[in-house]
Order: C-alpha cells, then sequence, then structure tokens
C-alpha cells in the first residue's frame, strides 16, 4: 500500500482502497514478486467484474484445472444460466401470444376442445389450471366463476383454506402434483475420482509407473521387477483415492446447504388457522397469506389484496412493479411482494409454474471463488513456479551426472559406463530420475492449497448452522473474520421480540393497568376496538375449545393481544365494518393506515405507528367521556412528556388515531388503486408503550465484540430516548450523558453533506428513527472510512444496505426473502450473539489457512532444499518418488483436514480484526517456518552426509548401510511433519495443546499417519526401498522429530518486526522512478473511481 496515501481512522487501517484499485502481488506471500504489474490474484469480495475473474484464471499456473477450480464459480455455466432464463421467459410470452389467436378463432368458429377427464373429488384438473394461470387467461377464469368458483372447484374455503388433514395434501398432491421440481443429481464418487486422476504430474507418474514395470519385469524377471512400478503405481493410486474422497465429502456438504437455503417457509391458512409450512407442501387450493417482501411460492390467483404490488423483473425480465387486483389477478411463482399484503388461491405447482420449469432446468451450485481462495491461486502459482524451476534443475544435474558417470550405487559402482551400459538400463535410469523431477512437481505445486479455503469454508459453514447462522455466500465467512463493525438493528436482534403493551394513554386518561377501560365511554371503546381489528395485518384464530392464537408481526401480535385483553372479538369486530382502502405499514412512513366503511354514508379512517409521528399529525383528541377535543400546545406538551418516560422506560410508543370522512368522498373503485389515505385532521384514540426486554446474553457479546476490535453500532426506528435506554441496557453506550454524535437521529445524519457525514458516521454508536435509507447512507459512509461493515436487515427496505454492507447479515425469522435473498448469511434466531459467533468463525476461516499454509511451506522447503542439495552434491536423492508422494499425502490433503477444521479459540477475539489485505504469509509465520525448515534441512542433510558414521553403520555393507541411513531419513522427515502439525495449530501461543483433545479430526489424521508411517517402515520396504529399522533407529528418528518442539517453544520468543517482510525487502530493492510510480498510481486511482 502506498505510504501517505491511506486516510486515517480508528480501525481504519484496514483499507479497502484495494479492493478498487489493483495493487502489487506483494501480500500473496508478503514478497513482492511481480513489481509493478497489477495483481490479478486480488478480487474484491463481492460483485466481481467477470473480465476479473477471467484474469486469475489466466494467471494461475495450474496442473489439474479439474481439481484446482473445482469449487470456482463456472463462468460458461453462468452464461448459459442466463440464456436458458431468456429462453423461458420468451417461450411463456410466445404462448401467451399465441392464446389471444387462438381465442379469437374459437370465438369466430365455435370450436371448442374436449373436456379434460377431471380429477376425482375436484371440479377442474390439472391441466386447465395450469394453461389458465400460465397464459394468465382472465376470460377462463371467469368462465369457473372468477375465484369464488375457482375455489369451489378446488373445494377450498376462501375465508378458511382448505382442511390440512393427511388425507386431503395427499389427495391434492396426487391430483395436482407437488410443489417441487427435479433437481440434478450431484456428481457421484467415480466423477471425483475420474477428476482426481486428470493431474498432469499423476498422469506422467503412471507413465513412468508403467515404463518401469516394464523394464524392471525385463531386466530383473517377474520376481523382483515389478516393485518399483507398482509402488509408484499405488502411491499415486493412494493420493487420488484421499483426494476423491475428501473431495466427494464436501461437494455433500455443500448440496446440503443449498436444500437449506431453498426451504423457504410460508404462511397458509388451513382449517382456519394461519400456520407456516414448507414451500415444498404447498399445494393447490391452498389460500397464501402475502405480505412485503415475501416471495410467491406457486403461481395463483388473487382472493383479496391491499396495495398488492408484485415485483417480476425474476420472471419477465423487466424491473417493472406489477399492481394486482381482482382484475389482473394472477401470480407467478418465484416473484416478490414490493408492497402491500393480501392472500393468493394456489392453482399451479411444480413443474407446472415457469418458476419450476426454470429451476429444473439450471443447477443451482454454490461455486464462487472467494478472495481467499483466489489469493491462495497465487500462492500456489508462486510455489509451482519455484518448484518447477527447482524439478528442472535437479533434472538437469542428476541427468548430467548420470551420463558423465558421477552418479554410483548404493554399493559404490558407477551407473552408467559408456559403451558399456546397455540401453535397457540406461532407459532404466532415466526413467528414475525423470521420476523424481516429476515428483519433486508433484510436492512443490500445491494443488490442494486453494482447496484448503473450501474445505474450512465447507466444514465452517457446517459448523455455523449448528450456531444458527445459514451461509448463503462463501466469501461471507472470511471477509466476517475482517469486519471492523457491526450496525445492528434492534428489534429481535439485540432484544427478545416478544413485546407486550404495559403502559397505555386512552382518551386522554394513563389507564392503572393497560387493559383497564372501565373508566372509558364505549364510543372511546368502539374506536380503540375498531382500530385495532381493522388495521392490522395480523390474524386471531379462536378454537372451538375457546383458545386463542393469535399471527402476525410481534408489534401486531402484541397490539391484538391487547384487545383482547380489552374484551374485543376480533372476528365480529371485522365483519362491523367493511375495509375500503389500506395504506401499509413500511419503515420509511413509519405508520399504517386504513379507511372502513361503517355504514351507508360514513366512513372512519384509523392511523398507528410511531407516537411521535401520529401526534404530529392530530388537531384533536377524543376524551374519556367520547368527547372530541382540541389538540392545545399544552396538550402536545403534555402527551410528549408521557411518551418521554414510556421511552426513558425502554418502551416502543405506538399511537391511535381517527379521522371522520363521507363515503362521497371516497373514490370509486376504478379510482382508488392510487388513492392515497389522507392523515391530516386526525384525532388521537391512545397512546400504548410496549416492552422487548433485552435478550439476557447481548451485553456479554457486545463486551466480546469490544475486545476484538469491533465497534457495535444500534440502528432503530425508536425515538432518541428509547434507543438510548436500550443502548445502555446492551452496553453498545457505557455513558447515559453520551455525546450528540454518539446518538443521533437519521433526518440529522441525513442532512450531512458526504464529507460531514463520513466524520459523523466514525463517532455514531446509536442512530435512532433511522430509515433504511439512513442505513445505508451510514454504511456508504463507514467503508468510505476503510471499515469494513456488517449490517443486519429484516424488512425489504433493508435489501439496499445489505447488497452495498461488505457483509449482509438478514433475519431468519422476522426477515422477508426480499431481505435474505440480498443478505451473505442468515441469522436463523434473530439473535446478535449469533451474529458475534459469525465473527469467530470467520476469524477462525483466516487462521486455519495460515496454520495449513505454515505447514505446507515448511515440508516444500525442507523437502525441495534436501533433494536439490542432495542430487547437486551426489547424484543421488534421500527421498524418492513413492516416498515424496506419502509426504505429499500427508502435506496436502492430510494437513489440510487436520488443519483446516480447527475449531475456533476465544484467543481469536481478543485479537484486533484481520486486515483483509493483510499477507496471508504473517511475520510471525515466516520466524515458525524459517525456524522449523532450517531445523529439518540441517538434520537431514548432516544424515545424508555424515549419517553412516553417526547412526553407527560403518560395519555394515555399503549398500545395506545406504538403504539404512536413508530409511532413517524418510523416517525422521515424516515424523518431523507429524511433530509440525502440532506446531502449526498455534503459530502465536506457547501452548500448543490446548484444545487438540477436542479436535477429534486432528488426533484422527495424526494417528493414521503414524500408523501408516510404521506400516510402510515396518512391512512395505520393498515397495518404498526402505528397510526395517530397529528400537534404537525409531528412538533417534523420534528424539530429532520431538526437537521441533521445544525448538518452536523457545523460537516464539525472537521478536518479529512490526513491518511486513514484503516492506523490508522493498526498503533494500532499486528504487523506480518516483514519478512513473505516481502516475501509475493516479492512473490506478481515476480507473476506480470510474
Amino acid at each position: 500500500m502506498a505510504g501517505g496515501q491511506q486516510p486515517e481512522a480508528s480501525p481504519g487501517r484496514y483499507q479497502r482502497r484495494r479492493d478498487e484499485i489493483d495493487d502489487d502481488c506483494a501480500d500473496v506471500l508478503g514478497i513482492d514478486v511481480r513489481g509493478p504489474d497489477a495483481d490479478p490474484f486480488d478480487i474484491p469480495a463481492k460483485r466481481a467484474p467477470v473480465e476479473r475473474l477471467r484474469r486469475w484464471r489466466q494467471a494461475a499456473l495450474v496442473l489439474n484445472a479439474s481439481r484446482r477450480f473445482r469449487y470456482t464459480l463456472d463462468l460458461k455455466k453462468e452464461e448459459e444460466k442466463e440464456q436458458i432464463r431468456r429462453k423461458i421467459r420468451a417461450h411463456a410470452q410466445v404462448i401467451r401470444a399465441a392464446l389471444l389467436f387462438k381465442e379469437a378463432g374459437e370465438k369466430q368458429n365455435g370450436d371448442r376442445e374436449l373436456p379434460e377427464i377431471l380429477p376425482r373429488g375436484f371440479g377442474i384438473g390439472e391441466e386447465q389450471l395450469t394453461v389458465m394461470t400460465r397464459d394468465h387467461n382472465y376470460s377462463a377464469l371467469q368462465e369457473y366463476g372468477g375465484v369464488k368458483g375457482l375455489a369451489n372447484l378446488l373445494k377450498t374455503n376462501l375465508e378458511k383454506g382448505i382442511h390440512g388433514d393427511e388425507a386431503d395434501l395427499s389427495c391434492r398432491a396426487n391430483a395436482f402434483g407437488a410443489n417441487r421440481y427435479p433437481r440434478k443429481k450431484g456428481r457421484s464418487f467415480w466423477v471425483f475420482l475420474w477428476e482426481a486422476c486428470q493431474d498432469m504430474t499423476l498422469v506422467i507418474l503412471i507413465v513412468a509407473a508403467v515404463i518401469s514395470l516394464v523394464l524392471g519385469i525385463a531386466t530383473e524377471g517377474i520376481k523382483e521387477g515389478w516393485y518399483d512400478g507398482t509402488s509408484i503405481a499405488f502411491a499415486v493410486f493412494l493420493v487420488i483415492l484421499v483426494t476423491a474422497v475428501s473431495d466427494y465429502k464436501q461437494s455433500l456438504q455443500f448440496q446440503h446447504l443449498n436444500e437449506e437455503k431453498q426451504n423457504i417457509q410460508v404462511e397458509v391458512i388451513r382449517g382456519g388457522r394461519r400456520i407456516q409450512v414448507s414451500i415444498f407442501d404447498i399445494v393447490v387450493g391452498d389460500v397464501v397469506a402475502l405480505k412485503i417482501g415475501d416471495q410467491v411460492p406457486a403461481d395463483g390467483v388473487v382472493i383479496s389484496s391491499h396495495c398488492l404490488a408484485i415485483d417480476e423483473s425474476s420472471m419477465t425480465g423487466e424491473s417493472k412493479i406489477v399492481m394486482k387486483d381482482q382484475k389482473t389477478p394472477f401470480l407467478m411463482a418465484g416473484c416478490k411482494v414490493a408492497d402491500g399484503y393480501g392472500t393468493m388461491l394456489v392453482t399451479a405447482v411444480g413443474l407446472n409454474t415457469e418458476w419450476g420449469l426454470l429451476m429444473a432446468s439450471i443447477s443451482e451450485d454454490n461455486n464462487e471463488e472467494t478472495p481467499l481462495q483466489v489469493r491462495l491461486n497465487g500462492v500456489a502459482t508462486f510455489i509451482g513456479i519455484v518448484g518447477l524451476s527447482v524439478a528442472a534443475m535437479v533434472l538437469v544435474v542428476l541427468f548430467a551426472r548420470y551420463f558423465s558417470g558421477h552418479t554410483t550405487n548404493s554399493d559404490g559402482s558407477v551407473q552408467f559406463v559408456k559403451g558399456r551400459t546397455s540401453v535397457k538400463s540406461a532407459i532404466f535410469g532415466s526413467i528414475k530420475i525423470l521420476t523424481v523431477a516429476v515428483t519433486i512437481v508433484v510436492v512443490a505445486v500445491p494443488e490442494g492449497l486453494p482447496l484448503a479455503v473450501t474445505l474450512t469454508l465447507a466444514y465452517s459453514m457446517r459448523k455455523m448452522m449448528a450456531d444458527k447462522a445459514l451461509v448463503r455466500r462463501l466469501s461471507a465467512c472470511e471477509t466476517m473474520g475482517s469486519a471492523t463493525t457491526i450496525c445492528s438493528d434492534k428489534t429481535g436482534t439485540l432484544t427478545l421480540n416478544q413485546m407486550t403493551i404495559v403502559q397505555s394513554i386512552v382518551g386522554g386518561v394513563k389507564l392503572q393497568a393497560p387493559a383497564n377501560v372501565d373508566n372509558l365511554s364505549p364510543t372511546v371503546v368502539s374506536l380503540l376496538l375498531e382500530g385495532i381489528a381493522q388495521n392490522t395485518s395480523g390474524s386471531v384464530f379462536e378454537a372451538q375449545d375457546g383458545s386463542v392464537e393469535i399471527t402476525g408481526s410481534p408489534t401486531e401480535k402484541a397490539i391484538l393481544a391487547w384487545g383482547l385483553e380489552l374484551r374485543m372479538k376480533f372476528t365480529e369486530e371485522r365483519s362491523r365494518s367493511a375495509i375500503i382502502h389500506v395504506s401499509p405499514f413500511n419503515s420509511e412512513k413509519k405508520r399504517a393506515g386504513v379507511a372502513v366503511a361503517v355504514s351507508d354514508s360514513d366512513v372512519h379512517v384509523h392511523w398507528k405507528g410511531a407516537a411521535e409521528i401520529v401526534l404530529a399529525l392530530c388537531t384533536s383528541w377524543i376524551g374519556a367521556d367520547g368527547s372530541i377535543h382540541e389538540m392545545t400546545p399544552d396538550k402536545v406538551n403534555q402527551l410528549r412528556k408521557f411518551i418521554e418516560d414510556m421511552a426513558e422506560q425502554s418502551l416502543r410508543c405506538i399511537a391511535f388515531a381517527y379521522r371522520n370522512l363521507d363515503l362521497e368522498d371516497v373514490p370509486s373503485d376504478e379510482q382508488r388503486i392510487n388513492w392515497q389515505v389522507p392523515d391530516n385532521d386526525l384525532t388521537l384514540i391512545g397512546i400504548a408503550g410496549m416492552k422487548d426486554p433485552c435478550r439476557p446474553e447481548v451485553r456479554e457479546a457486545v463486551e466480546l465484540c469490544k475486545k476484538a476490535g469491533v465497534k457495535v453500532r444500534m440502528v432503530t426506528g425508536d425515538n432518541l430516548k428509547t434507543a438510548r435506554a436500550i443502548a445502555l441496557e446492551c452496553g453498545i453506550l457505557e455513558d447515559s450523558d453520551a455525546s450528540a454524535q454518539a446518538i443521533i437521529e437519521g433526518r440529522v445524519f441525513r442532512a450531512y453533506n458526504d464529507t460531514e457525514r463520513e466524520d459523523v458516521a466514525e463517532k455514531i454508536s446509536v442512530m435512532a428513527r433511522s430509515s433504511p435509507n439512513d442505513k445505508l447512507l451510514l454504511v456508504k459512509a463507514l467503508k468510505k472510512r476503510g471499515h469494513v461493515v456488517a449490517v443486519t436487515g429484516d424488512g425489504t427496505n433493508d435489501a439496499p444496505a445489505l447488497h452495498e454492507a461488505d457483509i449482509g447479515l438478514a433475519m431468519g425469522i422476522q426477515g422477508t426473502e426480499v431481505a435474505k435473498e440480498s443478505s451473505d448469511i442468515i441469522i436463523l434466531d434473530d439473535n446478535f450473539s449469533s451474529v458475534v459467533k459469525v465473527v469467530r468463525w470467520g476469524r477462525s476461516v483466516y487462521a486455519n489457512i495460515q496454520k495449513f499454509i505454515q505447514f505446507q511451506l515448511t515440508v516444500n522447503v525442507a523437502a525441495l532444499v534436501i533433494n536439490v542439495v542432495a542430487a547437486v552434491s551426489s547424484g543421488n536423492v534421500p527421498l524418492n518418488a513413492v516416498q515424496l508422494l506419502w509426504v505429499n499425502l500427508i502435506m496436502d490433503t492430510l494437513g489440510a483436514l487436520a488443519l483446516a477444521t480447527e475449531p475456533p479459540t476465544d484467543q481469536l477475539m481478543r485479537r484486533p480484526p484481520v486486515g483483509r489485505r493483510e499477507p496471508l504469509v504473517t511475520n510471525i509465520m515466516w520466524r515458525n517456518l524459517f525456524i522449523q525448515a532450517v531445523f529439518q534441512v540441517a538434520v537431514l542433510l548432516t544424515l545424508n552426509f555424515r549419517g553412516r558414521n553417526l547412526l553407527h553403520l560403518t560395519q555394515d555393507t555399503l549398500e545395506h548401510s545406504s538403504k539404512v541411513k536413508n530409511t532413517v531419513i524418510f523416517n525422521t522427515f515424516v515424523l518431523c511433519q507429524v511433530f509440525n502439525e502440532f506446531n502449526s495449530r498455534k503459530p502465536e501461543e506457547l501452548n500448543i495443546f490446548s484444545g487438540v483433545s477436542r479436535n477429534h479430526l486432528f488426533l484422527g489424521v495424526v494417528t493414521i499417519t503414524i500408523v501408516m508411517q510404521v506400516i510402510i517402515i515396518e512391512f512395505l520396504g520393498k515397495f518404498t526401498s526402505t528397510v526395517r529399522l530397529n528400537w534404537r533407529l525409531w528412538l533417534v528418528s523420534v528424539v530429532i522429530a520431538f526437537v521441533s518442539w521445544p525448538l518452536a517453544f523457545v523460537g516464539k520468543f525472537i521478536p518479529v518486526p512490526k513491518t511486513q517482510l514484503k516492506d523490508l525487502i522493498l526498503r533494500c530493492w532499486p528504487k523506480r522512478d518516483e514519478g512513473a510510480a505516481q502516475q501509475g498510481q493516479d492512473e490506478r486511482r481515476s480507473e476506480s473511481q470510474v
């Protein structure tokens, strides 16, 4: 990052600039390896341009494309999906156009189609319903008697829905189909096995194994000659098998997560009750309740609607909001409710809908590349280039030594003598050299490194489900580890969402008990109950046994429960007046209104909403005796004092008001669709204060965030005093006299200009009376200040903020489908402590990848150095092809399983957020890696050159002692990796064993590795070119490997510089022309702004 260019901010050192501006590839390994060129392995966490995605693929060094790119976005398949969508949309439009011609012809000729055989018990068939709905055939609907006639044919009661018992549901599913579509089967295990075989290096090794097998048998006979070739082939097969099993298990996990994401809960009316059912359990004839933000679960027709607006862009491709009513009643599955509410009758499900056809045609994948995954492709490419260079050098040196007669056998004889060695023997020797070089490439090019991200993400996603978080986008897992601030809603996230009305003022009098209306006139009580029953999107179901069930949002449920305490009979109250028009609640205006006809000439308009907003619209108030009084300034101040007193007790205040209208003032049915329900000259009926207690675990979670360097900001629609009281209770505010900028109203914040808004945003802890647009402005301002922002949201209007934030967190219970689709992670229990758990997991992903990188780089460096030095100096390598393949298996797939699945620890929440563009290999990791690699290289090279003397093998023959020495080197090297696996668990902590007993997978991998190593040494010597070791030599290997533990412990006391290794190297590097560098920066900055 260019010095002096970064804005100064508290946690703002985690700068975002590199998301928009390509920088050097330096932060891949902390070393600038590419110079001034833009880094292709640096992509944004969200909405990465296709060109950027193509560029990193072209820059990656890949030997097995099918494996490396398995869990990345298939760009070609995405294009195919879009083409299929267009085809299905065009298909539907063509069918509708053809229908018009067909109808015109039928009218002229009087032709009618043969009647369809009807399903038993129903008056209409599946084909008739499907054609009518798909073609939006309004005349056919009228022929069936409209919605009521259609409901009769489907044996549905429009008020109470279907019976909903097992027999009824089964009968409807058999007659009209289920609301499911055939999913494309996931790939079988054999496909993964085949893809694992396509690794270029493994293919070369298999060819080498075959040649080695043929030459071996021809040279040494069938008894002895088959060992070399077979051992290489078996080792390759083992690598392929373990890789395929690991990848197949990950694939199954992703399939399960996809099913969870698609399992939407829908509110239906069955047997008179409103219940939640899975979208897959919807049947034809169901009555579905729709509200703003819902997804239409199946095709159907509108029964009743109140300002019902549908966004059909997902099906038609046109971003146009369509109003739905009795004249335009057809609804398409997959569309979203943009505004209003209503009920629909389901007429087609599953493959009988366009949505079903679309979903059956395209396969839903989790494949997407995450920034960390792409950066690790950069790491793999860099290491691969080094490995290929080393392998090429080893190949050249070994060939040169071999054909110049400087390579000897283990008994001291020269392997190649010009003119005397047979061609067969020369080819055999060349194959062995080629095999070693190719195996070095296998070890050096870490194809599994990017897949380690997928492994740890798949593991984290599965565990996060248990912690009540459903991940919709993989990259959100890692981005969450970098979060510097969380903008959280109050209701349901910081609070329990269990609202009850505990105080009330009705008729200008504060009631002793919120439901004590004995001193109020019947007129006041009647108006209040009429407003509660009619101005609601909730419902009350009264069972025959007298029990009552209330449905709706927590606020609606609290108000309806209060109405029942006031002795309201919900069904009776609803039947006394008829709803004419509705103005649904939304978070912009913070109120809801309804106009109801109470007689032939009188209309009552009822409003309810945020107390101070509704109060400002009132010009009069109704007294306890039913008399109307003017709203004087003194009365306004008195009521405001009531509201403030309730707000200071953490109560949310809702006001109820009404006004009279003449029926003549109400527009006709045709004009009513655009009619705004009047909200002026209102008469105040009462004010209620509802309590929503803080979640007991929230204060502790907020404290944990503070220690972790993550600032929690509360964004709420409540008034300033309620917001302050809740924030103090939760620990977001520590001082009740917080500064004006720490607690601010949305209207004040939006009045600032962009620069002022950025400065103020940094200081905000609580934003009260905020609209969704205020939340969006806050997110943008914080991002400009360099923050990585996580935002919670539940409403449809929260979608822009969720989309804009680095991590959008939708609420699983109260969240609308629109909010969920715009989010990256769904918090299934709506609980703030679950948000904090997501932060822990995000940090764990990053930490686990770093552990794996440290472990893998140590193995890489040690194996390469040992083989290169030995090859150059003696012409022989101590680690042969089969041994290196076993090491590759330990460090690649098994290492990833062991280290990438470490559960998060409390230590992760005691450090600041991870800078999203911090080097993957930190200075601490370089220190640990250097100590272990130097130790391993020094010990093993000493054994290679002085092993016969040190191990007291001089009495043995040269051939046998060389085999023993090489076996000890191999055994020690493998055991060093096992011991170093423990070191890699805790790169910064002294106690490397803390929590190890809880990680059963880690212990299992280590146990398997040790058991397999014992079997290889003791029983598979013929295949691995090893010999059995006595207990002393085993002890020597174990002791040498054990030394890596105290060495790592002591090494952690060595201080490391704060400046990253890359910057230290750059200081010594010749400086480029300052002007050119500055010009390049300016150009890149201007490009990012464009």
